[in-house]
C-alpha cells in the first residue's frame, strides 16, 4: 500500500495555511499565550504550500485519551517501548529557564543525545561528551563530569543517556559505557566496548541495551557492565549520523539496525524471534538509499511501529512479527503513537497522521523542505513530533517550533527559539524542554 501523491493543492488548504501563516508571524502564539518577541532577522516560511499527501481516511475523527502528567522522561523515546502517549501540559505556556549544556555541533563534532529527565534533574550530555545536570524547576547546573576518553581530541559524533534504579548510563562515540551516582556525577564504574555507540541505551529489567556502530547488541547488567549477551546484525558501511536504542516490551527486545534490518529477540538471552527488513528497491533520491532505521521502533498494544529512511513504515504484530500494514512512507524521527492513532514526520516533509490499525491517513500537514525554495538551498531539518495538551509539537533548524492540532493537522502557532534544533523535545513534570544545536536547554512550562 502506498501514499498517493496530490497532483495539485486544494484552493482551500492554500488558504488555510496562508491564513494560519500571518497569524503566526503577528502574534507568535503557540499555546493560547504569548511568548517572548521574536528575534530579529529575516522570517522564513516553513510551511510548504506546493506538495501534498492525499489522506484516504479524512472522514475518520481523531479521539485520543486524555493527557497525562508524566514526572520523568528516563531514557531516549522516554520509556523503554518508546510509547508515551498525550502528556500533560500548562494552557498558556512561557519559557521559563535557558541554560548551556555545553559545546555544540560544528565541523568535527555532531550534537545529537537527547537530554533525559528523572527525580527532577535534567541530564544533558554536549557535543564533547562533557555532562551536566540540572534542577527542572530552576535550570541551574548542579555538577558537571568530563567523559572523554583519555588521549581523545575534541571531535565526537553522539552517544546517550539513560536512568533506572537510581542510575544513570551513559554511552559515548569514544566506545565506553559509564555508570554514575545522579545526585553527585560520581562514576560508579567504566567500561570499554567493541565499538563506539551513537544511540543511547534503553534500561530494563536490570539490563543496559545498546547498539554499537557495527550494528551488533549488547545487553550490558546495569550493577557492573558485565557482558550478558550479544548478537549481530548486517555490517553497514554508510549511514545516517546519529544511532538509535532498542524498544522493550515485556520480555521482547525489538532492535533497529542502520542496514534496515528490524530485529525481535528475548531479553533473557538475546535468542531471536523474528526479523524483517525495511528495505524497498524503489528509492526517490541519492538520500533514501541509506536504508537506516533512524527513529526509534514504538510499541503499543501488541504491536511495534516502525520507520526506515528508504520509504518504509511499517506495523508489526510483537508476537509473531508479521505485517499489519505498511505505507511507502520513510521517516528519520520516532513515530508518536496515542490511543488508536499514530503520528509520523515523514520525509517528504509533512506531519501525517495514521490509523494505527491499518495505517489509512486521516490527515496531512506538508512542511517546507527549503529555506530558499526557488535555489533549492538550505534544506530544512525537522524533528519530533510530541504530543502535549492536544498540541503535537515540531521544532526545525530554522529555530522555529510549531504547534499542531492533532485531530485537524491545522497549525496553531508557533515560537521562535535561541537557535535551529535538531533533536526530538522532551515533556516531563509539565515541562517542554528543547535543546538547541549551539547547545542551550531551552524550558517551557
Amino acid at each position: 500500500m502506498s501514499f498517493r501523491l496530490a497532483t495539485s493543492v486544494r484552493l482551500t488548504l492554500i488558504i488555510a495555511i496562508a491564513g494560519l501563516l500571518a497569524s503566526c508571524d503577528s502574534t507568535d502564539a503557540w499555546f493560547g499565550g504569548h511568548s517572548d518577541p521574536p528575534l530579529p532577522g529575516t522570517r522564513i516560511s516553513v510551511l510548504d504550500e506546493a506538495t501534498a499527501l492525499a489522506p484516504d481516511a479524512p472522514d475518520r475523527k481523531v479521539i485520543l485519551p486524555p493527557p497525562e502528567l508524566v514526572p520523568d522522561w528516563p531514557e531516549a523515546g522516554g520509556f523503554p517501548p518508546h510509547a508515551m502517549w498525550h502528556l500533560s501540559i500548562g494552557a498558556n505556556i512561557q519559557r521559563v529557564w535557558t541554560a548551556g549544556v555545553g559545546a555544540g555541533s560544528a565541523k568535527r563534532r555532531a550534537f545529537l543525545t537527547q537530554p533525559i529527565v528523572a527525580g527532577g534533574r535534567v541530564f544533558a550530555m554536549d557535543a564533547e561528551s562533557n555532562l551536566s545536570a540540572f534542577d527542572l524547576k530552576s535550570g541551574n547546573r548542579l555538577w558537571h563530569i568530563d567523559l572523554k576518553a583519555k588521549g581523545a581530541g575534541d571531535g565526537s559524533y553522539g552517544g546517550g543517556l539513560a536512568f533506572d534504579r537510581n542510575g544513570l548510563f551513559v554511552t559515548t562515540s569514544y566506545g565506553e559505557i559509564v555508570s554514575l551516582d545522579p545526585a553527585s556525577g560520581k562514576i560508579r564504574w567504566r567500561k570499554a566496548l567493541p565499538a563506539p555507540v551513537r544511540g543511547a541505551p534503553t534500561a530494563r529489567a536490570g539490563r543496559l541495551l545498546l547498539i554499537t556502530v557495527t550494528n551488533e547488541t549488547l545487553a550490558l547488567a546495569e550493577d557492573d557492565g558485565r557482558e550478558l549477551w550479544s548478537q549481530n546484525g548486517l555490517e553497514d558501511e554508510t549511514s545516517l549520523m546519529g544511532g538509535n536504542s532498542p524498544a522493550v516490551s515485556g520480555n521482547t527486545v525489538v532492535v533497529p539496525y542502520s542496514s534496515g534490518e528490524l530485529y525481535a529477540l528475548r531479553i533473557e538471552n538475546g535468542t531471536q524471534l523474528w526479523t524483517d527488513s525495511l528495505n524497498v528497491l524503489k528509492r526517490t533520491n541519492q538520500v533514501s538509499t541509506l536504508t537506516d532505521i533512524a527513529g526509534l521502533p514504538v510499541i503499543d498494544k501488541g504491536r511495534v511501529y516502525a520507520a526506515g529512511n528508504s520509504d518504509v513504515l511499517v506495523a508489526l504484530d510483537l508476537a509473531t512479527g508479521r505485517r499489519l500494514w505498511d505505507r511507502e512512507v520513510g521517516s528519520v524521527q520516532t513515530p508518536w503513537i496515542a490511543g488508536d492513532f499514530l503520528f509520523v514526520l515523514t520525509t517528504a516533509p509533512a506531519v501525517v497522521c495514521f490509523r494505527a490499525d491499518t495505517g489509512q491517513v486521516v490527515w496531512v500537514t506538508p512542511l517546507a523542505q527549503w529555506q530558499d525554495p526557488d535555489a533549492k538551498s538550505g534544506r530544512i531539518v525537522w524533528t519530533g513530533p510530541l504530543l502535549a495538551t492536544d498540541r503535537l509539537i515540531i521544532a526545525s533548524s530554522t529555530g522555529l517550533a510549531y504547534s499542531i492540532s492533532p485531530y485537524t493537522g491545522k497549525v496553531l502557532g508557533q515560537v521562535q527559539l535561541p537557535d535551529g534544533v535538531t533533536i526530538a523535545p522532551i515533556l516531563a513534570d509539565k515541562t517542554l524542554i528543547f535543546v538547541t544545536d549551539s547547545g542551550e536547554l531551552v524550558a517551557y512550562r
